[in-house]
């Protein structure tokens, strides 16, 4: 089954815990403070990765944990960084909050987008080590990583897309000119799932096309299969309008999937279109009138997917309006890495230290509920000394 929508909860990874520590060794008296910093949380990245071809590979994952930053130790020794971890996903994939807020747009292949930045560690009780206080029993405690839920969207990056009403013949169009085996029967509906395959020219290019389920009268407003998969159409840089030949009225059965893709946006109500008569055969042969003027219309070819007339035509219409892309990436080309920060990171009005007793809260302490749960995943204990506003509390 084609899944092209995935909705996860990341969370990066917590930065470790600054050093707590005092040099303690023979004949070195009053060694000191040399407590390290805490490392890195891990990221949490997202992957374009071109040999994939939908998000069936995110189906089971709901929770996506990055590794926390480990804790400094003694003798100035940092803490190792937090493992990242990386999601693949195909070229294509729209990265959306919950609330449908754009947040990434993997368009090209091996672009990362980091989805959760991992949290700073804490600095050891060497950092803290002054004239005036030269032996600061305190460290830091790492912060805390990004977390939140994502949406994956895919929307398929390709040359041309077919699309049509029902029954039109476009899978058995995507089987003569591809090597593609997409089902085909004389009933409609039988295509529920988009069809991705590539196109060969005789000088060697290539072109990617898509078989679209069949669209319906009103399947911008959710009627049939087709509206789930409109937003495969959206980055065709061709639509491929086919239309059963044998059938009356061309013209107004091309103005219906017309009026649902102006109906649904995203400028392909303004995409070019390359005609399609499909089944001719069933005609005598005789390619039917069809006098729709339309600048968007950049072509008409008759086919037969039963005789083979026509496909090499459309074949040669398919590399002539839309030229396989160029290979070398231009300079001014998207980078390899993207990192997409729509929001400021919020700074906390405070700050937990570890001492030697417990931990120290220092400057504006939050709610009680927020207080008692970022004291929790420092790993406050019970029996442990909480310092909150110059008052010193015995955890419970």
């Amino acid at each position: 089954m084609f899944h092209d929508r995935a909705t996860i909860h990341v969370e990066a990874g917590r930065g470790g815990d600054g050093g707590l520590s005092f040099r303690r060794e023979k004949h070195v008296p009053r060694g000191g403070p040399d407590g390290g910093d805490g490392g890195r949380g891990g990221d949490v990245v997202v992957l374009a990765d071109p040999s994939l071809r939908d998000l069936s590979g995110l189906r089971g994952v709901k929770v996506v944990r990055a590794r926390r930053g480990g804790n400094g130790t003694g003798k100035k020794r940092h803490g190792a960084d937090g493992r990242s971890i990386e999601l693949a996903v195909p070229v294509g994939t729209q990265i959306t909050d919950t609330e449908d807020a754009v947040l990434a747009d993997l368009t090209a292949p091996n672009v990362r987008f980091v989805a959760a930045r991992g949290g700073l560690g804490g600095r050891g009780n060497a950092r803290f080590a002054t004239p005036t206080r030269q032996t600061p029993r305190f460290a830091e405690t790492g912060l805390p990583g990004e977390e939140g839920d994502l949406v994956l969207r895919l929307k398929l990056v390709v040359d041309a897309a077919l699309t049509g009403l029902p029954n039109a013949g476009k899978s058995s169009l995507l089987r003569r000119i591809s090597n593609a085996r997409p089902k085909v029967a004389d009933y409609p509906f039988k295509t529920i799932d988009p069809v991705l395959r590539t196109v060969d020219g005789s000088d060697g290019g290539q072109l990617t096309v898509a078989d679209v389920p069949g669209l319906i009268e009103g399947a911008s407003d959710g009627v049939g299969l087709g509206h789930e998969f409109l937003a495969h159409l959206e980055r065709a840089r061709l639509l491929v309008h086919v239309l059963d030949a044998s059938q009356e009225d061309l013209e107004d059965r091309f103005r219906t999937i017309d009026r649902e893709l102006a109906l649904y946006g995203a400028g392909l109500a303004d995409r070019p279109q390359l005609v399609v008569l499909n089944k001719v055969d069933l005609v005598g042969g005789v390619t039917p009138p069809f006098g729709l003027e339309d600048p968007r219309v950049v072509g008409v070819v008759a086919t037969s997917c039963a005789t083979g007339a026509g496909i090499e035509e459309l074949r040669r219409a398919l590399f002539g309006l839309c030229p396989a892309a160029a290979t070398e990436p231009a300079e001014d080309a998207v980078p390899d890495y993207l990192e997409y920060r729509p929001r400021a990171r919020q700074r906390r009005s405070f700050r937990i230290f570890r001492t030697d007793r417990g931990y120290r809260v220092v400057g504006t302490p939050p709610s009680p509920a927020e207080l008692e749960e970022a004291l929790r995943r420092v790993g406050v204990k019970r029996g442990m000394e909480v310092e909150v506003a110059g008052e010193r509390l015995e955890w419970e």
